[in-house]
C-alpha cells in the first residue's frame, strides 16, 4: 500500500513520502514538473496509480488511468515523476489547487515580517524630545519590530561618548519591561547604536 503525506516547502508544491514494500522514497514535486491528464507522458507508458485517499490501484497504462479518472469525473495528477514507475494520483485537481492556495494564503497571513525601525537622538536631547522618541519606539516594539536607537554625535560631541551611552542606557531602562537589549551600545563612526527587540510572548500573553 502507498501512503502519501503532503508537506509544503518554499520552492515546491508538495513533498510526498511514499512507502511501498517497506521501502521509503522521497519525491519533490516542483511547479514546473506538475503534469495532469493528457500532459502526462512516460517512457513505456506505465505508471503506478493511487486514488484520492492514497490507496494503491496498481500499475497500469497511462491511458487506462486516464479512463478511470474520467469515469469518476476526476483528474490524473503526476505526483512522483522520478519514481520507477512514475506515480500518479486520481483526484479533483481543481479542488486540490483551490485548497492549496487557500492554505498558502492563510500561512502568509500568519507570517510576521520583522523589520528594524530606527529612532535617532542627539547627546544633548531635551526631555520632551526624548519622550517622543520613546513613544515611537514603544509603538514599533508593540508591532513586533526591532528598534535601532542611534545617538548622532557632531563636532566636539565626539569627545564625550559617555553622554550618548548614558542616554541609551536611560532609553533601555525606560523600556526594560517590554524589551531585551539585542545589541549593546557600540560606537560606529560618529554614531552610537543600540538595538532593542520585543520580549518574546509566552502562553497566556505574559512576557
Amino acid at each position: 500500500m502507498i501512503q502519501i503525506i503532503i508537506c509544503k516547502g518554499w520552492q515546491y508544491v508538495a513533498l510526498y513520502f511514499l512507502f511501498y514494500n517497506n521501502a521509503q522514497e522521497v519525491f519533490f514535486i516542483s511547479k514546473e514538473t506538475e503534469r495532469i491528464n493528457e500532459e502526462i507522458r512516460v517512457r513505456g507508458g506505465e505508471i503506478r496509480v493511487t486514488d484520492a485517499e492514497g490507496q494503491s490501484l496498481g500499475v497500469m497504462q497511462v491511458k487506462d488511468a486516464l479512463d478511470m479518472a474520467m469515469e469518476q469525473h476526476l483528474d490524473l495528477v503526476e505526483i512522483a515523476p522520478k519514481a520507477k514507475p512514475p506515480v500518479c494520483r486520481i483526484m479533483d485537481y481543481g479542488k486540490y489547487r483551490y485548497e492549496k492556495q487557500k492554505r498558502e494564503k492563510e500561512a502568509r497571513k500568519k507570517q510576521k515580517v520583522i523589520s528594524i525601525k530606527e529612532v535617532k537622538l542627539r547627546p544633548n536631547i531635551e526631555q520632551h524630545d526624548f519622550d517622543v522618541k520613546l513613544k515611537n519606539a514603544t509603538r514599533f516594539l508593540a508591532d513586533g519590530d526591532k528598534v535601532k536607537v542611534t545617538i548622532m554625535f557632531r563636532g566636539r560631541e565626539m569627545s564625550h561618548p559617555e553622554l550618548g551611552k548614558e542616554i541609551l542606557t536611560k532609553f533601555a531602562d525606560a523600556l526594560k519591561d517590554s524589551v531585551t537589549v539585542e545589541r549593546d551600545a557600540k560606537l560606529e563612526g560618529r554614531n552610537m547604536i543600540m538595538i532593542l527587540a520585543p520580549k518574546a510572548q509566552t502562553k497566556g500573553g505574559k512576557q
